[in-house]
């Protein structure tokens, strides 16, 4: 696997399993009727932040989105967003994109990283997280409406990168 640069060319890739997942509304509070071109602008990263994608062969298995969590004297943590086409899920396309995040933070010089918004529910997700470095900070309780489960907790989950 690979993981690169994402260009606006690979919208085209990424799209499809970005609307699968919105559209789930199992992990993302994204709306469900947002526009190819709205949903480009919330995934595909301006500076200083980074969209990338993991190929595998010439296809697109995942991508993440990274960049400083909030702007000017919260620039030093860094925050990041992960989706994983369906069809690849469980092949650790998640953990590579994660080490890459992790690995892209500490070269830029973030001092830690957070997770604004991790449903409770998303078990996978969550245990990834926990078994790279991260901790749970709090659990906002019914922040986020699961199309199931009905109301479930947000976690802000944090790691310390180091200092600055």
């Amino acid at each position: 696997m690979v993981i690169r640069e994402a260009s606006h060319v690979d919208w085209q890739d990424i799209y499809p399993f970005f609307r699968s997942i919105v559209d789930k509304g199992e992990t993302y509070a994204y709306p469900a009727d947002l526009s190819v071109q709205e949903a480009e602008h919330l995934w595909m990263e301006r500076p200083p932040g980074l969209t990338v994608v993991a190929v595998q062969g010439d296809v697109i298995v995942g991508s993440a989105k990274m960049g400083p969590n909030r702007p000017g004297r919260g620039s030093h943590v860094a925050t990041a967003s992960f989706m994983v086409h369906p069809d690849h899920q469980g092949q650790s396309v998640g953990r590579s994109l994660g080490n890459y995040v992790l690995a892209w933070a500490r070269e830029r010089g973030y001092r830690s990283i957070q997770f604004n918004a991790v449903v409770e529910t998303n078990v996978a997700a969550v245990q990834l997280w926990r078994s790279l470095g991260f901790t749970i900070l709090t659990t906002i309780p019914e922040a986020f409406d699961h199309p199931e489960q009905g109301l479930v907790g947000l976690h802000v989950m944090h790691m310390t990168l180091g200092e600055r």
